[in-house]
């Protein structure tokens, strides 16, 4: 009877390492997906779903981890002295699977963090570019406003060229700007 017990838990634990390899798979692709230029939107629910399954499996596996290592520690005539050393080779094999599970939890954790980091990059290149757009822009909108006012007094009113040279005054700070956002490499 000790040996059909030890037979079937270590049938359980053999499936747990088939189970650890899937969701090994399962993160790397997870892993591959997150580096995809075009990663979509479902990505950290997989996460979360992958997440979740781990902790299913840390729950069933822990209380395993301790009956295997009373089983293993029991001084009763119940269970054999050579199913002892059979008991202690599926306590190792049990050990090495929530081993197995706490090193998974830690790469879904370090997933989810890569997941954010990788959201915060394509909004802080988001934000530059608009932060740049703006920049050029707001020069450009105070020329145009100070020129827009409806005061007869502005001596470039009355020069006949005053359009073309407000206008190429905004291109050349437009261009200049440009020039310095290439420069400085933040374009």
């Amino acid at each position: 009877a000790d040996f059909l017990l030890y037979v079937l838990m270590d049938a359980i634990v053999d499936n747990y390492f088939n189970l650890m390899e899937v969701m090994g798979e399962k993160i790397e692709e997870l892993e591959e997906n997150l580096f995809e230029e075009k990663s979509n939107n479902d990505l950290i629910q997989e996460i979360h779903n992958l997440k979740r399954e781990i902790l299913k499996i840390r729950r069933a596996v822990y209380p395993l981890r301790e009956v295997v290592n009373r089983m293993d520690k029991v001084e009763a005539s119940l269970v054999t002295e050579k199913t002892q050393l059979y008991l202690r080779d599926l306590y190792d094999h049990v050990i090495q699977v929530s081993e197995s599970i706490d090193i998974q939890r830690e790469l879904i954790w370090s997933l989810m963090d890569m997941y954010m980091t990788t959201i915060s990059n394509r909004m802080n290149e988001v934000m530059k570019v608009l932060t740049i757009m703006a920049t050029i822009f707001i020069p450009l909108t105070f020329i145009a406003g100070v020129y827009g006012m409806n005061f007869e007094n502005i001596p470039e009113l009355k020069f006949q060229y005053g359009y073309f040279v407000l206008w190429g005054v905004m291109v050349v700070v437009f261009l200049g700007m440009l020039y310095y956002f290439k420069r400085r490499e933040w374009l």
